[in-house]
């Protein structure tokens, strides 16, 4: 099967909001609130400011007939974003059930790593009880979300570290393409963990302020925590079932591999040029098509170095670039997804937020994001992904 891959709805839940509009006004308006996290216990001898959500969820899931106390928060949010995503594509679960449905989202360790308990004992010899880990199993986010609306269709958790979420919508469009099925569900989510915010911390790449993505003061990102789905379907099929207007397409995805370093990209940043150039010929655009992009933009010194470089060559000065990490954190898995939602929304309404926290240029960088809310006159739009692993997605989005 051929066609367009339409995105009929969008659902998100990050710290900006717990919906897309929430998210969407909160960033146009500039507002963001890093902080100590109230969850956990770092005990860390600074402080680390993450972006985290509020509430625990359960009374979002309650007013939608779900308990989810048994639920990890990465389930938590998957599921209300799927929700979010599908009341705007026009859909109840229920009415998925006659369709083939997959489900395609990335993650990395929000799910995995809330046990420390059992691992300890487990590394000290002892035989602790299997309930986390059989609970760690049940809490799978694609596997969940595929038995929770009882969908028959292919089910795959994509675990590609920073470019999971977007690697997940790029594998699902594939699915749609190739006839696999008829609808499917694809983003990606990831909670704060002690393990993460720990383990970031080691590794020397955390700010102790709040991020300023492509600043020359940066120092490091902020973690966050969020969900982001799509619905994604066949322009053919969204006809069929006289579905609403959509919300945009997905016309293009790349991929590659630096193979350069664990945790640094390429310093010429070959492999997301790869990814970049393999998503524009997918979309069958040229690069001076591109009147927007949001950048991965961590605020790490090597990774929006890399970035603003590689933008600045295959980009005009005149695209407005921003970095929506800025108001979300680094949430990981969920990062791809969430950064292509707020693209294709910023599309529609033609609006751009600052990229808060920048103020002073980096020549090393070669790219101005964005300083104040900004108009954008564009149809076509790029959201990149870069990876531990030297892992290198890219998404070319298109206005409805």
């Amino acid at each position: 099967m051929t066609g367009l891959i339409v995105a009929s709805g969008l659902g998100c839940l990050a710290a900006p909001g717990n919906s897309l509009d929430a998210a969407h006004q909160s960033m146009l308006a500039g507002l963001r609130s890093p902080g100590a996290s109230r969850r956990l216990n770092l005990d860390l001898e600074r402080e680390l400011p993450v972006f985290e959500i509020e509430s625990d969820l359960l009374d979002e899931l309650d007013r939608h007939a779900f308990d989810g106390r048994g639920w990890f928060r990465t389930t938590r949010l998957t599921v209300l974003a799927a929700l979010e995503a599908l009341n705007q594509a026009g859909l109840e679960p229920a009415a998925l059930q006659p369709l083939r449905v997959g489900v395609c989202l990335g993650t990395t360790v929000g799910c995995t790593l809330n046990d420390e308990p059992f691992y300890a004992a487990l590394r000290g010899g002892q035989r602790p009880e299997p309930a986390p880990a059989l609970r760690y199993q049940a809490n799978n986010p694609a596997l969940h979300l595929s038995r929770l609306f009882q969908l028959d269709g292919p089910v795959a958790t994509i675990a590609n570290a920073c470019s999971s979420g977007t690697d997940a919508i790029g594998r699902a469009a594939a699915w749609l393409r190739e006839g696999r099925c008829d609808l499917a569900l694809a983003g990606g989510s990831d909670e704060l963990s002690r393990v993460t915010c720990l383990g970031f911390s080691s590794l020397m790449i955390t700010s102790g302020a709040a991020c300023r993505p492509f600043d020359r003061r940066r120092d490091g990102l902020n973690l966050g925590e969020g969900a982001g789905v799509l619905v994604l379907e066949t322009e053919a099929g969204r006809e069929r079932r006289r579905a609403p207007a959509p919300q945009g397409l997905v016309l293009g995805y790349g991929c590659s591999a630096d193979g350069y370093h664990t945790t640094a990209p390429h310093p010429e940043g070959k492999g997301l040029r790869r990814a970049i150039r393999k998503a524009l010929d997918e979309a069958r655009i040229d690069a001076s098509a591109i009147g927007l992009v949001n950048a991965h933009g961590t605020s790490t010194r090597d990774n929006d170095q890399v970035e603003g470089r590689v933008l600045a060559d295959l980009f005009e000065d005149a695209v407005p670039v921003v970095s929506t990490k800025a108001y979300t954190g680094h949430t990981l898995g969920a990062a791809g997804a969430l950064e292509a939602i707020f693209t294709l929304r910023q599309l529609r309404d033609g609006e751009v937020p600052a990229t808060a926290g920048f103020a002073e240029p980096d020549p090393e960088c070669r790219i101005l994001p964005t300083v104040s809310r900004t108009t954008v006159r564009a149809e076509w739009a790029l959201s990149n992904s870069l990876a531990f692993g030297g892992n290198n997605s890219a998404l070319v989005l298109r206005r409805a």
